[in-house]
Order: C-alpha cells, then sequence, then structure tokens
C-alpha cells in the first residue's frame, strides 16, 4: 500500500530558537523503516521544503496519510494541513501522530482527522495499515483514537510497552533529498540519532515523562552504534536524558570506541545532577567527537526555583555539572525558565548566576503550561480560548506580575546577555569566522531573524494585539501570591 507521511511546517519562529535547529523528521523515518518490513510503499515529504501536501498527494496517490504533530504550537498547521489532504484525497485515511498528538490530541478531534496515534507510531501505524488493506476492523488496532458515527473513541493499549529492540533502523533515505537543509547551530548538515526514550523524572512542565509513564527504554546497543556509524559527522542526540543509564553508556561508548566511530561534533541532552556524579563515563564518551556539546536543564538559578518546577535537583549540582564538563573538554548549553511571576530581583539573580559561571551559550524560555503536563491541566478554563501558537515559550498567557511592559523589557534584556547578541561581546564577524564561506548566507539570515528576540517591543506588540483580542488572561494567573 503507498503511504505517504507528512512533516508540517510549524509556521512560528517569529521568536526562539527554531531559526537555529531544523532537523530530520526522525520519527517519521522509523515508521517509514517499520512500514517497509510489512511490504508497504513509504514516501516522507518535509513541507517545510517545497512543494505542499497537495503536490505530494497527487505523486504518490497513497491510501493512508500519516501527519506529525510534535508540538502544541503546531496543532493549527496540522490541522490546516488535514484539510489540504481531505481536499486532494477525499478516500485517504489521515492519521496524525507524534508527541503532542498522544500528550493532548483533544485538539485534532476534528472532521478532516480519521485517527490519532496515541502510542509508538512503530508498532501502530504497520498495523493501521495492515486492518486498512484487509478491511479489517480498525478498533483493534491498539493505541488508536478513531474517529467514528458515534464521535472519537480510544482503542485498547498495547498488552504491554513497545519494546525498541523491535524497531528497525531509521529510513534515512527516506529524507536525504533534504539533507542539506538539516542543520544545528553553526553546523551543517545534521544527523538526528536516538538512543532512548522516555523519562522517569517529575518535572511540572515537562509532558515526556508523562507521556511514557515514567519509563525510561533503550535502543540495543549494536542497533545505536550501527546507526551512528553510518550517519555523518554532526549528530543531535535526540534522547531526554542521555547517561541515564551510566552501566549502559558506558557500553555504548565503548562499542563506539571499538568501531572506530568518532565525529567532527555530537549535541546531547542531559540533566546537571546525573553529569555532576558521573566524571568516569564521560571520560569515556569525550574522545568520540572533535567537539562535544552538553544541552542542560538548567531552568532555574536558585533551589527554590528548581523546586516550584520539581527539579528533584539543587543548584550544587548545575554548579558542579559546569565543572565537570568543563574540566574534560566539554561545550557547555542549556536553558533557563522565565515565570511570569517573577519580580526584579528574580531577574536579577538568573544574571548574577549566568555572568558568575559563564552561561552566555544558554537560551531562556517563558514557564509555560503546556497541553499533557500537570500545569496544564491544573489551570482549566483559564486557558481556554488561547491560540495554540502562543505555546511556543516566548509569548505570555497570562499578564505577568510586573506587568507585560516591564517584563519583556526584562525578558529582552536577559537574552541581550546571551551569545546571540550580535550588539554584544560575540559580534558578527565572530560569528562568520565560524563558518565556511558556503554558511555564511544561512547564519546572516539566522542571526538576523534571533536579533528579535532582543528587543522588547517586538513581545509587546504581539502581547498587546492578543490582549486586544480577549487572548490573555487577566493579572493574578499561575504562581500569583
Amino acid at each position: 500500500m503507498r503511504i505517504l507521511l507528512l512533516r508540517p511546517d510549524p509556521g512560528n519562529e517569529r521568536f526562539g530558537l527554531g531559526p537555529f535547529f531544523r532537523v530530520e523528521p526522525l520519527g517519521l523515518e522509523y515508521v517509514g523503516a517499520a512500514l517497509r518490513l510489512r511490504g508497504h510503499e513509504p514516501m516522507v515529504a518535509d513541507l517545510r521544503f517545497r512543494p505542499g501536501p497537495s503536490a505530494w498527494i497527487r505523486r504518490t496517490r497513497p491510501r493512508l496519510v500519516g501527519i506529525s504533530c510534535l508540538h502544541s504550537l503546531e496543532y493549527d498547521r496540522v490541522r490546516e494541513t488535514a484539510r489540504q489532504v481531505r481536499r486532494a484525497a477525499p478516500e485517504a485515511f489521515v492519521l496524525v501522530g507524534g508527541h503532542a498528538a498522544a500528550a493532548y490530541p483533544g485538539p485534532l478531534e476534528c472532521d478532516d482527522i480519521d485517527g490519532i496515534c496515541l502510542q509508538d507510531g512503530e508498532e501502530v501505524v504497520p498495523s493501521l495499515a495492515e486492518a486498512l488493506e484487509h478491511r479489517l476492523p480498525l478498533d483493534a488496532v491498539p493505541g488508536l483514537r478513531l474517529r467514528t458515527r458515534d464521535g472519537w473513541r480510544t482503542t485498547s493499549p498495547p498488552a504491554e510497552p513497545p519494546d525498541l529492540a523491535r524497531v528497525p533502523l531509521p529510513a534515512r533515505d527516506l529524507v536525504e533529498r533534504h539533507r542539506s537543509g538539516y542543520h544545528c547551530l553553526i553546523f551543517k548538515p545534521v544527523w538526528l540519532v536516538e538512543t532512548a526514550r522516555g523519562c522517569p523524572y517529575r518535572c511540572t512542565f515537562c509532558s515526556v515523562w508523562q507521556l511514557h509513564d515514567h519509563r525510561f527504554r533503550e535502543r540495543p546497543v549494536g542497533a545505536v552504534v550501527e546507526d551512528m556509524a553510518a550517519a555523518g559527522d554532526a549528530i543531535f542526540v535526540a534522547d531526554d536524558l542521555f547517561w541515564h543509564h551510566p552501566a549502559r553508556s558506558r557500553e555504548l561508548a565503548e562499542a563506539l570506541r571499538r568501531r572506530g566511530v568518532r565525529k567532527k561534533w555530537l549535541l546531547v541532552q542531559t540533566r546537571t545532577d546525573l553529569v555532576a556524579r558521573q566524571a568516569e563515563l564521560l571520560e569515556a564518551w569525550r574522545p568520540l567527537a572533535k567537539d562535544f556539546d552538553i544541552f542542560f536543564g538548567f531552568e532555574a538559578a536558585s533551589d527554590a526555583g528548581l523546586a516550584r518546577v520539581d527539579k528533584d535537583a539543587g543548584v550544587s549540582a548545575s554548579v558542579e555539572a559546569i565543572r565537570l564538563a568543563r574540566f574534560l573538554g566539554y561545550g557547555v548549553n542549556g536553558n533557563f525558565l522565565i515565570d511570569p511571576d517573577w519580580t526584579e530581583r528574580d531577574f536579577e539573580e538568573l544574571w548574577d548566576f549566568v555572568a558568575r559561571h559563564g552561561l552566555r551559550r544558554s537560551g531562556y524560555t517563558i514557564l509555560t503550561p503546556l497541553p499533557g503536563t500537570a500545569y496544564f491541566a491544573g489551570l482549566g478554563p483559564r486557558l481556554a480560548g488561547q491560540p495554540w501558537f502562543k505555546y511556543d515559550m516566548h509569548h505570555l498567557l497570562w499578564e505577568p506580575r510586573l506587568g507585560a511592559r516591564r517584563f519583556f523589557e526584562l525578558y529582552a534584556e536577559t537574552w541581550r546577555r546571551s551569545v546571540l547578541n550580535t550588539s554584544g561581546e560575540k559580534r558578527w564577524l565572530d560569528w562568520m569566522r565560524q563558518v565556511r564561506p558556503g554558511q555564511l548566507p544561512y547564519i546572516t539570515r539566522v542571526l538576523c531573524r534571533t536579533q528579535r528576540m532582543m528587543r522588547s517591543e517586538a513581545y509587546l506588540r504581539e502581547h498587546e494585539a492578543a490582549q486586544a483580542g480577549g487572548g490573555v488572561a487577566r493579572a493574578g494567573g499561575p504562581g500569583s501570591s
């Protein structure tokens, strides 16, 4: 059966680091590989590049169309993509999957969408394809939310959590035509690699652990080695929690070393407390790349701030992780959460922490109740009517304690203290020296777009427009005392 898998353009990169990151649709590559094992003919269309969905429908004439929805800010764009698919292929089954779809499917329950994947796509989509091909009852396919004549129904969950050992290597050839367009920071092209899924922690702002029910699942070491060996010189590891399982992490590092895998650049994401107590493990991994960056979820600059989001770690772990990572030659990146309930003193505390520990490569996002989290569920009606594009963690969903104007002045000042500010310590010329001549247009375009984050007026204009339209809750929102 012909199956078309679509990665929509999120359509919202007005703020944030989106211009710096465009990675391959790895989830669709996994699904494509699983479909091939069943004898189907999958195609992956990354709609961040041309052409659009209608052209792909005409080209492939699919029986099943899968659309990925990775973040809540994409809900509207996914629904619009589904409408276009429905017009171009009325008889096709339209399925939506991905992290946001599974974590909070409600906004996707519309007439243009036939089903929502609630579990791992590599398991669900091939089973759905088999049912469609042989005209079997769709409600027998586990892990689906289905549109029926009587409304939306959820099928039974899988009998057991999907085993990542059954997941084939991703079918990267399905997007290879776009390889030169995938980039992270100054590295281009970039390959996305996954070694594990899930998280056992309980941070209130995150939906990963809730979606995976606190489980942490790992791909077989041999499969990861094959995947990384076949990938190019610049790799972004997609895991939310790298180095979580020390023994397995050491086994993987040793297997990569024996295979002779060494990259130009690696980026991994992890917690500060994991790094702070794993010096030997970090020593084992460091030789595997010329440049090796760690992205930390710093979240806050005080123990009280970390406790408010249930981080289950203290600032001392952040300080030790920074020290150890730099001592071993790792690059230190990370992100802090900016609470709308902050006072000016809270901003000053963050600025002092960043300056004291040299964290100019950090990013800053507004603490946002993402759908699928307990934080979101606890707010209920207060968030009703908020447009989904504002869930990009750079818009306010309620009036901050300081008032919007002062809040955005301080928020923009926070970004001006980052390495992205081309009027700061790292100038345009410094950025240009880091890239090859052929990458100059790319880095120039990206830096021009990110300078908007340094201007409070840019944030305030959108906030005031939303407020005039009734799209911002009044003062006294979450966190207010």
